[in-house]
């Protein structure tokens, strides 16, 4: 037993001089940059066939890394490319993908904004150094490479904007996976929590990054001698470690040997890894309605909205049925409790909350599954009127904000055995719109499951309580904020208006009648009431604000006012109507 480990050590020494001599044969050689530069070269030739660049292509090519060319960057060494960067300069080439692969180094390719035609090759899968990919916004065709699933180092992946043709496909494993959508951006993120570095935010690579200054390459030398004499030191110490180990087990195997034979080792039972957990689709809705997940995958998608928790595709079945399908990721929620939930809003029916069709739940990842509304949101019925497309007159106004408090009072007033769900998120573009333009409450039953601490939750600023909870209180704060848009004819989301403390300030000064919309202005005397209402429901203070009940009850009062009185009796009754509504004076809340 001795001898053996006596000839495992001689071989052990043996490997380790040869890994010495190449590591120390690699830091002598700066071979390959003739190689280099005619392959990049080629590759130039291809995708710049007239010759944008204008890159003399007659003489000896010279070295890419010394002669800075325009897009090119080389690693600190200056001894191998590592990025091609050629955005927006109209190259109107194919990509010669072979001549691409064989640049050894090369982790950034980012060509976008072009005009390169042709395929992707499968010999794509060559590239096996990429880290950032971007060929968006270019005219290229065929069918989306499976190659491109063996790139294993890619962190990043935009092939938006272009002709692919074919089937919706998915790719990956548990680690790694990314869906791959018709004339979609595609994405591959290989964080657990979905953030990229700030380099990776800014298409550039971390390694790339980290290159230093231009001046590195006069100090190649010097690091090169560090190096390696840091290198032989180790080397030395892992040689006496490896030789001082080597020793001492050879005595423990000799002193076991006995021992061994009358009592057998008990092996160790296999580890169990956790299984992928998912559910089928779950259907709320009649069985000649449903459908299979695989009709999903293969239907044509494109990507509405992406965020950082989450992402909207909209989906046209082959029956041409078009669903919105919401992808959640970063709940804080165990796959149970998530499918309890959404069942028990799956049940909930109200003519004023969007309807859940259908949920798909994974362990990372979550589908929610709605009816696509043509009409939109609330949202974009606002920028419409205000960019002259279409009208907003006064009782549509009225009638979506009556719609919404029924929807919440709905959600709030719920038989003593059921949980009441806070919504957490009432803003102008979570009212949707049907096709009778009644509202529909949309993204209800989740927000409670996102973290509290990222910006998932509470992301309209604008629309957002004070205290930033999830009670009825805060949903009162944010309608109360519709309101006030529906009155004054401002948007707060997307411009960081702080809409109830200029209402406030404008009461304050007696500037009321300014406050309000020209589609507003002509009904005054109902309009103050509403106001009066918006005002409770922004008060800074949560015990302030009414219940939902409250606005509901007080908002039926003027909608019953406005139902009663004749178009002809508007200028007369003004004042009459003032005293039967017994209107008070407007004050605003603190």
């Amino acid at each position: 037993m001795l001898m053996h480990s006596k000839m495992d050590l001689v071989l052990l020494l043996r490997l380790l001089v040869s890994i010495a001599s190449i590591a120390l044969l690699g830091t002598s050689c700066n071979g390959g940059q003739l190689s280099e530069s005619t392959t990049l070269l080629n590759f130039i030739r291809a995708v710049d066939p007239e010759n944008v660049l204008r890159i003399e292509r007659n003489r000896l090519m010279p070295d890419p890394c010394s002669y800075k060319w325009k897009g090119i960057k080389c690693n600190s060494g200056g001894t191998t490319v590592i990025a091609i960067r050629l955005l927006n300069l109209n190259l109107t080439g194919i990509l010669d993908v072979e001549s691409l692969c064989s640049l050894p180094n090369l982790e950034v390719l980012s060509l976008s904004g072009n005009s390169i035609k042709g395929t992707i090759s499968e010999a794509i899968s060559k590239c096996e150094s990429l880290i950032y990919l971007d060929l968006s916004r270019n005219s290229l065709s065929g069918s989306v490479p499976t190659a491109l699933t063996k790139l294993k180092n890619l962190e990043r992946l935009d092939i938006s904007q272009n002709q692919f043709m074919g089937r919706v496909t998915t790719f990956g494993s548990s680690k790694r996976s990314f869906l791959c959508l018709k004339n979609a951006r595609i994405t591959q993120d290989l964080k657990e929590n979905g953030e990229y570095s700030s380099a990776i935010q800014e298409n550039v690579p971390r390694k790339a990054l980290s290159e230093s200054s231009p001046d590195a390459k006069s100090h190649k030398n010097w690091g090169l001698w560090i190096i390696l004499g840091l290198g032989i030191v180790i080397l030395l110490l892992v040689l006496l470690f490896v030789i001082i180990r080597a020793l001492k087990r050879a005595r423990e195997k000799a002193a076991s040997a006995i021992s061994s034979s009358k009592n057998p080792p008990i092996k160790a039972a296999d580890e169990v890894q956790p299984q992928e957990r998912k559910s089928e689709l779950v259907f709320f809705v009649e069985p000649e309605e449903m459908f299979k997940l695989e009709d999903l995958l293969e239907a044509t998608t494109g990507l509405k909205m992406e965020g950082l928790c989450s992402s909207l595709y909209i989906v046209q079945l082959e029956n041409d049925a078009i669903f919105a399908v919401k992808r959640l990721k970063k709940l804080r929620v165990s796959f149970e409790v998530f499918d309890q939930t959404m069942r028990k809003i799956g049940n909930l029916k109200h003519p004023n909350i969007l309807p859940l069709v259908a949920f798909h739940s994974t362990n990372e990842e979550k589908l929610l599954i709605y009816k696509y509304q043509r009409n939109e949101s609330l949202l974009t019925l606002f920028e419409n009127y205000i960019e002259g497309k279409r009208n907003f007159p006064w009782k549509p106004r009225l009638s979506i904000a009556a719609g919404i408090v029924e929807g919440l009072n709905f959600i709030y007033h719920r038989p003593a055995n059921d949980e009441i769900i806070p919504h957490g998120n009432i803003k102008l573009s979570n009212i949707l719109l049907n096709d009778e333009e009644e509202p529909l409450i949309s993204e209800y039953g989740y927000s409670k499951f996102f973290d509290p601490s990222r910006d998932c939750l509470y992301k309209s600023k604008g629309h957002t309580a004070p205290e930033k909870s999830l009670t009825e209180k805060s949903d009162v704060f944010s309608f109360g904020v519709i309101l006030l848009e529906l009155l004054t004819g401002k948007i707060v989301e997307n411009n960081g208006i702080d809409l109830p403390r200029w209402v406030k300030s404008m009461v304050r000064e007696e500037w009321t009648v300014e406050v309000f919309d020209k589609e507003v202005a002509e009904i005054e005397m109902y309009a103050i009431p509403l106001l009066n209402v918006a005002l409770k429901c922004v008060s800074h203070r949560p015990r302030k604000r009414p219940t939902i009940a409250e606005v509901r009850e007080k908002i039926a009062e003027v909608v019953s006012a406005v139902e009663d009185l004749s178009p002809s009796s508007v200028a007369s009754s003004e004042f009459s109507q003032l005293d039967r509504l017994s209107i008070p004076s407007v004050t605003p809340e603190t």
